[in-house]
């Protein structure tokens, strides 16, 4: 095992143990970000999904309002750009499949998006020109090149990993600390290496997250718990670690911190809060006590991602793997069904602890895991 170092104490990079995750779609907002900056936490923003020109336009905003924050950035996989013609005809019977949803709705399916890079370029060379305090990466890695490039510019990077064997190559890009993200989180799953991704179970088998849901305890790969990753992480590197999955509440951010992490990032926990970008629908849901299943799913978008078991899931267990074809194909239903106030045909994205989420504002969420 390579111990290059101990892990810096906590604190030192981020200035709190408590960092908001960046939650794209709209949830982590200016607004969001600078809420959780004056509460004692760190906020990021999402470039995910967004324009270039929308991206700055977040940043000075959040820039203005002296808030420190960072950037998060999704890596594009190049097999995903350029699918195979077994992946096209999974696309294409995926499309057929999904005409019911869209005759409930009246709404067109668009035709296959394949070349959707989310202006990765064009977004890591407005990093470079105006620099933030930190940029994180999803997905993927970013290159030895763009690490130094904005390191040199000025910012600490950071890359999200799921197993130590993505730690390691990780590491050996230069990245300035490691987001390590268990199977319990919310949302997509950073996976990039095959052996690391995690499986979107069809209906009917184990699920990972229920009414019966503890924090820290709940995951689709070895190593049990968020501490146990940390500590699989940690014998593998000697880079610090941020903690991601499942921490809801001070005791599992006690646990993560005494398992070597020098900070956790939240997000189920911040997505109630009033200060929160998430639409009322996916608020309302996560209170619901008709949504008692949790789970990882490819149904919206082609990426394995961790959600509350609904209707959509249940109707397309077998969606393709294909990120973010799947993800276009579908966006004109879940817009039609939010606009409906449709919740068992959207997706609404939650970890494994996401009872124990509380409206209310970020300040509350922040004095309980501080307090």
């Amino acid at each position: 095992m390579n111990r290059c170092k101990e892990p810096a104490m906590p604190h030192d990079l981020f200035g709190t143990p408590v960092i908001a995750a960046p939650m794209a779609g709209g949830t982590s907002t200016p607004a969001f970000v600078g809420a959780v900056h004056r509460a004692g936490g760190l906020g990021f923003l999402a470039a995910g999904y967004k324009s270039v020109a929308a991206m700055q336009a977040e940043v000075r905003t959040t820039r203005e309002s002296g808030a420190r924050f960072g950037m998060n950035v999704f890596v594009p996989d190049p097999a995903q750009l350029t699918p195979s013609a077994a992946v096209v005809a999974e696309l294409e019977e995926y499309r057929r499949e999904l005409r019911t949803d869209a005759l409930r709705y009246g709404v067109e399916l668009p035709p296959l998006r394949l070349d959707d890079d989310d202006e990765w370029q064009a977004k890591i060379d407005a990093l470079l020109a105006d620099p933030v305090e930190l940029v994180s990466f999803a997905f993927g890695l970013p290159g030895p090149d763009v690490v130094r490039a904005l390191q040199r510019a000025g910012s600490a990077v950071l890359a999200t990993v799921t197993t130590a064997a993505e730690a390691r190559q990780a590491a050996g890009q230069g990245v300035d600390a490691l987001v390590v993200q268990h199977a319990s989180a919310g949302g997509h799953s950073s996976a990039f290496l095959p052996a690391s991704a995690p499986p979107a179970r069809p209906a009917g088998s184990p699920l990972l997250g229920s009414s019966q849901g503890g924090s820290l305890h709940d995951s689709s790969r070895p190593g049990g718990t968020t501490a146990e990753l940390l500590a699989e992480v940690r014998s593998a590197v000697g880079l610090p670690l941020v903690a991601a999955g499942g921490v809801m509440e001070a005791a599992g951010l006690d646990a993560v911190l005494r398992a070597g992490a020098v900070a956790a990032q939240l997000g189920t926990a911040f997505l109630r809060t009033d200060e929160s970008g998430a639409r009322q629908l996916h608020k309302d849901a996560l209170a619901d006590p008709h949504f008692t299943r949790n789970r990882l799913t490819r149904a919206f978008t082609g990426r394995a991602a961790r959600a509350l078991e609904n209707e959509f899931i249940r109707d397309h267990p077998g969606a393709p793997e294909a990120y973010p074809a799947v993800h276009h194909l579908t966006a004109p239903l879940r817009a039609a069904a939010a606009a409906a106030g449709d919740a068992e045909r959207v997706n609404l994205w939650a970890g494994t602890g996401w009872q124990q989420a509380q409206a209310g504002p970020v300040a509350g969420v922040l004095a309980r895991l501080l307090g």
